[in-house]
């Protein structure tokens, strides 16, 4: 009962954290679009109203697959990931893909511009899970057939291209196949090979050879391949300890793009100062503290691998962003889960939340111990 009581209050803390994750999103949103929005829409509120519309939708996704039994989506764990896969792929049709900046992420779906490989994201932390505690149980060609399905998307992300995504579902498949019980000199050996050739694809495109050499200095180009990085660091100095005020930002005057998407977190910065760039920071570890604190608190072991990838998956891609914006990482492609504007990315972050708390359900009717359930995944 105790135990009970634990998870319960750690489950509600980090519903509570995610809360409060998204509402200081949609502040930050209205504060870094409604200029913009006024120019370019004729009313400061266009990218607000959308994006407390995405957030209902997600909301909503979340509230429905809460109910759900986990096990059902881990049984059909490679048809889901199929089709999600497959909408992915159709980003590369012509007259379907939508080229944005020189990437071809997106499909038309007539009200807004979907964005697959958010839920692509999410799909293979299913189909991982189930490929890598049965791998030994499959004979060669099965391991061959559905590793296809985990490898494939891979391949369309780089094809975009969608350098930022590919590596999060690498790391997602990689700290997958660490907690499971892929065996060990697989584990390492394909580790190996795969971090061979993530370097490679790195330096074999000239894009992101460009990135690295801006990473290191970006004021060797600072009207072009730089000025991205560099407003970022004028407005965190702009903003200093306590920043200029909420809604007085000066970059997000046309000055710095995507201010309120992957950039988001320099109108922080620039508004809020380190005060308000901490209480980021603090957010998103509560995130990953609470969601790791209750992954180790389910009996159940596949709510324990599914908690604990969703957190990763969330946490990795939030502290990548900071990186990016503070210039301790190369510019990538990432927006800020819960807090950048974005239909695609809050509606399947969203939907994923609510497979943690279904994750939680399916935990308080699952006695048996972890060693036991092994078994039973196994065989599912």
């Amino acid at each position: 009962m105790a135990q009970d009581a634990g998870l319960e209050k750690t489950s509600t803390l980090f519903l509570l954290n995610t809360i409060a994750i998204i509402f200081f999103g949609v502040v930050m949103v209205f504060s870094s679009s409604y200029m913009y929005a006024r120019e370019q829409f004729g009313t400061p509120t266009h990218f607000l109203v959308k994006q407390l519309v995405f957030i209902a939708i997600g909301a909503a996704a979340a509230a429905v697959l809460a109910r759900t039994k986990i096990n059902f989506w881990y049984k059909y764990a490679y048809q889901v990931n199929a089709l999600c896969v497959a909408l992915l792929a159709l980003t590369q049709v012509p007259g379907l893909g939508v080229v944005i900046k020189g990437s071809q992420r997106w499909l038309n779906i007539g009200v807004m511009n979907l964005q697959p490989g958010e839920f692509v994201k999410y799909s293979l932390i299913f189909a991982a899970i189930k490929y890598f505690e049965n791998f030994q149980g499959y004979d060669s060609r099965q391991r061959l057939v559905n590793f296809i399905g985990i490898g494939l998307p891979l391949l369309v992300f780089l094809v975009q291209p969608d350098f930022g995504t590919f590596a999060i579902s690498a790391m997602i498949i990689t700290f997958i196949a660490f907690l499971s019980h892929f065996p060990r000199k697989w584990f390492w050996t394909a580790a190996t090979s795969g971090f061979v050739g993530a370097v490679i694809l790195l330096f074999a495109a000239p894009y992101r050879v460009k990135r690295i050499l801006v990473f290191l200095d970006p004021w060797k180009d600072p009207r072009n391949a730089g000025f991205q990085i560099i407003q970022s660091f004028l407005a965190f100095a702009n903003g200093g300890v306590t920043g200029q005020g909420l809604g007085n930002s000066n970059e997000k005057l046309f000055y710095l793009p995507e201010a309120y998407n992957d950039f988001i977190f320099s109108v922080v910065g620039e508004e809020l100062g380190l005060a308000g760039v901490l209480a980021g920071i603090v957010l998103f570890l509560g995130f990953v503290f609470l969601g790791f604190r209750l992954a180790l608190g389910l009996k159940s072991r596949l709510a324990g691998l599914l908690v604990s990838a969703i957190v990763f998956c969330v946490g990795f891609q939030a502290f990548l962003n900071m990186g990016v914006v503070l210039g301790l990482l190369p510019t990538k492609g990432l927006n800020l889960p819960f807090i950048s504007y974005g239909g695609s990315s809050m509606v399947a972050n969203l939907a994923a939340l609510g497979l943690v708390f279904a994750a939680v359900r399916w935990n308080q009717a699952t006695p048996q111990p972890r060693d036991q359930q092994r078994m039973k995944l196994a065989r599912a």
